[in-house]
């Protein structure tokens, strides 16, 4: 075991690492048993999983009339939850695919845990629409396989749609993670002297050799995964956006929604990567891998995609004008100065003032504020889902049917535990797999790669 020092603050590009350094590095946490901060951090997940279980146990036992979901606010914290979700679930494969791609260096420390993070929010995000339908054993019906009674569902619905698009998206980022995975799994088989891990490591790695052909396979699959990745980044919000899109909703009848909500997707997606993070490199001391250089490009990307949100919310109020329909503009108007004027106006301080902050270079580097901007930005798109449901539902065409939604206590649980569901895969994840990809790391330590000067 090499005696490197893993409390160091320094770069690992900067200090000039051996190798082997760099894997006993990454896979100090699967090797040594789990520190103080560790069982801390996850007796906080399991507690407020337990609000999930308690609150889904009520949900099934006395059936939805637990929610506070009302006529005509058929949809609320529950699909709310279910887009919230999903658009967090987009920035891993971005970060991933996407900037593989574009051959960016820095995303070397972040990948991995980014992918492994698109899949449990997509996990979470699955969990809504079946406690939705009220009847989750019956759920099976949502897929178009042959049967007896020839009962079909609707393939004209966004909401079937939405079945084909994340269950895609959720096989494809999964093969994509595991695809990542093989070559640092063939280093944890050498690496390992415990039997029962020998064994799980070697059956996982799938006979990886280290070979020339090896890597050129590997090289050659990871490029076509990431390509055909890249574009479900781009559709899978864009099929979510239809739910409300394609309907006669006024405040959802719109054809801004596909690029708006996939703006919104990759913003909370990357406030939520980079809080992550921030938390995991303190817990595993990952700091000089997860570098602050990393974090600034990441708050970089933010501040982007959350002046396109700003755009997008700018924009909406513009086409209820030109649109020329009563309804229309009365529903934004609503939204920023009716019953939930409240929602309307959290969403636009954390999604767009906030993360204007961004613009000094300072913040960009100072980890305690970024961190702060970030949980703001995911509040406001988790309230940037709630206005855009409720407030359109709760004053529809009619006024005598017009209510005011208020959630309950069980909708709460749900919403509280399904972070804790969430956090818990990802401390259980950290713990069983390397977050960092040993192999790429390597890849772009100085010296790995032959220079040529001589040419």
């Amino acid at each position: 075991m090499s005696t490197v020092d893993y409390t160091r603050e320094l770069s690992v590009l900067d200090t000039k690492p051996a190798l082997r350094e760099l894997d006993d590095l990454i896979s100090k946490p699967l090797e040594t048993k789990p520190n103080k901060k560790f069982y801390i951090a996850l007796s906080i997940t399991l507690s407020m999983l337990s609000l999930l279980v308690i609150g889904l146990g009520l949900t099934f036992y006395y059936g939805i009339g637990m929610w506070g979901n009302n006529n005509p606010v058929g949809w609320a914290f529950d699909i709310v939850n279910f887009v919230f979700w999903v658009g967090i679930g987009h920035a891993g494969t971005l970060i991933s695919a996407i900037l593989f791609l574009f051959r960016q260096k820095w995303r070397t420390g972040i990948a991995r845990f980014a992918e492994g993070m698109t899949i449990f929010a997509v996990m979470t995000a699955g969990l809504f629409p079946l406690i939705h339908v009220g009847r989750p054993w019956l759920a099976g019906y949502l897929f178009p396989y042959p049967n007896q009674h020839s009962v079909w569902v609707n393939f004209t619905s966004p909401l079937l749609w939405d079945v084909f698009a994340v269950s895609t998206y959720l096989t494809v980022s999964l093969i994509f993670w595991y695809v990542g995975l093989i070559p640092d799994l063939a280093t944890l088989r050498e690496k390992t002297t415990n039997k029962i891990k020998k064994v799980i490591y070697s059956t996982f790695s799938l006979g990886w050799r280290f070979s020339n052909r090896h890597w050129q396979n590997y090289e050659m699959v990871y490029l076509i995964l990431a390509g055909f990745a890249t574009p479900l980044v781009l559709s899978v919000h864009t099929i979510v956006s239809f739910d409300f899109a394609v309907s006669i909703i006024p405040g959802w009848h719109t054809t801004i929604f596909p690029p708006y909500f996939v703006a919104g997707a990759v913003f909370s997606g990357f406030a939520m990567v980079q809080n992550v993070l921030i938390i995991v490199r303190k817990i595993f001391n990952y700091e000089h891998i997860i570098t602050l250089d990393t974090l600034e490009k990441m708050n970089k990307i933010m501040l982007l995609t959350g002046s396109m949100v700003g755009y997008a919310y700018a924009m909406e109020f513009f086409i209820a004008w030109y649109s020329g329909m009563e309804m229309e503009r009365f529903t934004f108007l609503n939204r920023a100065l009716g019953p939930y004027a409240w929602a309307y106006w959290i969403m636009i301080t954390c999604n767009v003032v906030s993360p204007q902050l961004f613009w000094f270079k300072k913040i960009r580097r100072t980890i305690p504020v970024m961190f702060v901007i970030a949980i703001f930005v995911n509040i406001g798109m988790w309230f940037e889902r709630f206005v855009i449901i409720v407030t359109s539902l709760s004053r529809d065409f009619l006024p005598s049917s017009w209510a005011y939604y208020k959630p309950t206590y069980v909708d709460a649980m749900i919403l509280i535990g399904s972070f804790g569901f969430f956090f818990t895969w990802i401390l259980l994840f950290a713990k069983a797999l390397p977050v960092v990809s040993m192999a790429e790391v390597k890849a772009v330590v100085e010296g790995a790669q032959p220079s040529h000067k001589e040419h």
